[in-house]
This record gives structure tokens, sequence and C-alpha cells, in this order.
């Protein structure tokens, strides 16, 4: 590669040698794991599906938020809009986990990306006749936030059965790249069109957006289906919902990632603490905030690569260690007496929360029984975004009434508290993703067992 760069010579020269091995192969060999779920076709095709799909629905996040302010010119319509999309998320996540658990997942995430489409086009024909009013959009988003609860979870379990557990820590770092270029290209595509062609676009785009992932979902299906693990069909009802849950809190592991993940989410709902702490504590106006927001979101780029090219299992202590890491940096970055250590800060905050959440999205991915891990990333999309209703007020008082300090670091020490309290659950060096040597699958639970609420055993099982 790097002598392509260098020379079209056919052999390399002193200084291509040396170029090449000092710096091109460690980045490669670095890359490599990384970038290694893209090697399977189905993920690569998906992959670049989510990028145009993620970016769509920033666009249109940023017309809702514009128009939502025109119609009203009021900041708690804003929180009200963010409410309504987000309630359902959080009530509805175990639901929808013991959804994914009972269908094709293949299946149902065709079924809501027709909805999503159907969701923006009612909102581009609404701003296109003017008929358009505030209520229409909070109902809409409630819908929208509905939908978003089986999909989310359906796409943490999808990515699994496309990559395996071996690609598993690489694909769910490459969703949290295709996230932080979401964040760049979704409302820089959303401020062109306001500017130029009228918020209606912002609708269409979106729709337009999910059309790609459609496409790859629908094309995939015989190669899915000669591939995939036959689907242990869950018991319907409360008594999944409740095994779900019960199995969640109850596996120690599993437990703290998901008070983590709820933690952490104080800080990737970026949109409340940092404009408040970039405004009145360091003075930076609008073109400031932004160039926090990008810092962060280059620095989480850089973490989901650093997340993708760890190899197997993600260990216990290394989730630890990447909240405690998380937890002090975000506390170092309300802290800075500068704007220029901020954005220092705020830059590897980014890289290490990133990490720090992959790494905790795949341990429990793959530490989660198979009959239950639609239930238990139900419940992952439930505590990260879906708690922002909660957590997010908290944030804003908090800022209010002890400074923006205060509301920012906010985040550090909930996360911080959290990773203490798993500390010693979180002890493990890693396990085997496959059954190994000695190692039996457990068997499955029974009807009666879920309607009982005895406990699932652990997805492995040492053979005496």
């Amino acid at each position: 590669m790097s002598h392509i760069l260098l020379h079209s010579y056919s052999r390399q020269s002193p200084v291509e040698f040396y170029t090449d091995s000092l710096i091109f192969r460690p980045v490669r060999s670095r890359l490599s794991p990384a970038l290694g779920s893209l090697r399977a076709p189905s993920f690569r095709w998906w992959f670049l599906s989510q990028v145009l799909s993620a970016s769509g629905t920033m666009t249109q996040g940023v017309a809702q938020s514009w128009l939502v302010l025109r119609l009203t010119g009021s900041g708690l319509d804003l929180g009200i809009l963010g409410s309504c999309y987000m309630l359902p998320v959080l009530l509805g996540g175990p639901w929808a986990g013991a959804l994914v658990d009972r269908v094709d997942r293949r299946r149902l995430l065709a079924v809501t990306q027709v909805l999503f489409i159907l969701l923006a086009g009612a909102l581009a024909v609404l701003t296109f006749t003017g008929a358009v009013r505030v209520w229409m959009l909070f109902l809409l988003a409630f819908v929208t936030g509905a939908v978003s609860a089986p999909d989310g979870a359906a796409r943490q379990v999808y990515v699994l059965d496309l990559v395996g557990g071996e690609r598993l820590a690489s694909a769910v770092s490459l969703n949290e790249v295709v996230i932080n270029v979401s964040r760049v290209l979704g409302p820089a595509t959303g401020g062109i069109f306001l500017a130029t062609l009228g918020v209606p676009f912002c609708f269409v785009a979106n729709a337009v957006s999910y059309l790609p992932p459609l496409a790859v979902l629908l094309t995939q299906r015989r190669r899915a289906g000669r591939g995939a693990a036959p689907i242990r069909r869950a018991p319907a009802g409360p008594g999944a919902v409740r095994a779900g849950l019960r199995y969640a809190w109850s596996t120690p592991a599993l437990r703290y990632c998901l008070l983590m993940a709820a933690a952490s989410g104080m800080l990737f709902n970026l949109g409340v603490g940092l404009p408040l702490l970039a405004t009145r504590t360091f003075h930076l106006g609008g073109g400031g905030y932004g160039l926090m927001m990008a810092t962060f979101g280059v620095g989480g780029v850089a973490g989901a690569l650093l997340a993708a090219s760890g190899r197997g299992m993600p260990s216990g202590r290394s989730v630890r260690l990447f909240a405690l890491l998380t937890g002090i940096s975000i506390l170092a970055t309300a802290a800075a007496p500068l704007a220029s250590m901020a954005f220092a800060a705020l830059g590897i905050t980014g890289a290490l929360s990133i990490w720090f959440i992959a790494r905790a999205n795949t341990l429990a991915q793959l530490r989660a029984a198979p009959s239950m891990r639609g239930r238990v990333m139900g419940i992952w999309v439930m505590a990260l975004p879906g708690a922002q209703p909660i957590t997010s007020p908290i944030v804003g008082f908090t800022a209010e009434a002890a400074g923006p300090r205060a509301g920012f670091g906010l985040a550090g020490a909930a996360l911080l508290l959290a990773a203490a309290a798993g500390w010693r659950s979180l002890a493990d060096a890693g396990v085997a993703t496959e059954p190994a040597a000695g190692v039996t699958a457990a068997p499955d639970r029974s009807r009666a067992d879920v309607a009982a609420g005895r406990p699932e055993a652990p997805a492995l099982q040492p053979t005496r």
C-alpha cells in the first residue's frame, strides 16, 4: 500500500521499506480486526445502508426541531417533542425485546423500515400542504418512538445474526461509527435543505434513506435463510417480559452493564449539558458549541475503531475499566479551567465513551442466553437511549441549580458509581464466545419454567 503511495516502482526503496514497516503496517494490523465484520458481504451492505438511514434520521430531527420553533417558539415544546419520541422507547423496551425473541428479526426490520417510510412521508405531506400543527408533530413522534423500540432491539440482534459472535465486537463498534458519522452528515444535510429546498424535503430525504436498508433486508432473504440458526419461539405475553426483566437483573454482568448504559445516556444526550457548558461556562457562541459537538464526534469515531480492533469477547475487567476512565474524563471536561483544555478532554471523552459503550454492548449480547438475547437488548434500548426522558431533566435541573459544570459532570459521577457497584461482578478476564471442550449449552427452558418465573440457566455450563 505505502509503496504505491510513494512510488510506482516494482520494488521498494529503503525509504519506502522503512515507511511501510514503521507506519503503514502497524496501522493495517490495527485496522484489520476493526474492519473484520465488513468482510461479510451481508453486513457490509447493511453497514453502508445504515450510514444513509441514520443520516436521514438526523436530517429529519433538525427539521422537526426547527418546525416546532417556527410553530410555537417554545423551548418547552422542544422538550415535549423529545419526550414523545423517547417515552415509548422507555416503556416499550422489554415488550419489544420479547417480540424480537419470537419473530424473524429480518422480517421485523423490514416491517419497521416500511413504517418509518410511511411516517416520514406523512410529515412531508403535512408540511407540503401547510396542514401541520404542533400536536401532529407530537403524535407522529410518539408513533415513531413506538416503532423504534422493536426496531432498535432487532437491529442489535440482527447484527449478531449476520456476523456471528467472533466478529460482533467489530460490528457493534462500526455501528458507533455510523452514529457519529450521521451526527455530522445529518445536521449538515438538514441545514442545507432548510436553507434551499425547505422543511418538507428534509422529511422526504429521511423517507428515501430507509429504502437502502429495506432493499438489503429483502435481497438478503435467501442467504440468511440458509445460514441462520432456527429461531426459538419465546412465550408471548407479560410472562415473557417479566422473565426477561428477571433474567437481566439476576445476571450480575448484564445488570451492571445496563445500569452503566443508563448512566452514560446523560452524556450521550449532548443537547442538554453541553450547550450550557459551552455558553455559560466558556462563553462560546453557536460556532463554539458546534465545534465541541464535532470534537466529541471525531473522538467517538476513533474510539469506535479502537473498540472494533479488539478480538473475541470483551472481558468484564475491560468494561469496568473503560467505564471508570470515561467517568474520569467526563469530570475532567466539566472541571477544565480553560476552553482549550475542555476541547481536549471532550475529544478524549468521545473516544473513551464510545469505546466503553461498544464493549459493554458486545458483552451484554454475548453473555445473554440465546433465548433471552432479544429481551436483554430490548432492555438495553430501554436504558440507552430510552432512559433519557428521566435523566435529561435531572441533568438540566442540576445545571440550573448547581451550575453547568455540575450538570455536565453528573454523567461522570453516575458512571463512576455504577462502575463501583459492579466492580466485583465484572472481574472476569473474558470467556469464550463458543462452547469449548468440556462445555455444553444449557438446555432450553419449558413454558412452565417461564410462567413460574424460575430464572434461566446461564448460556454455557461447565461439564463435570
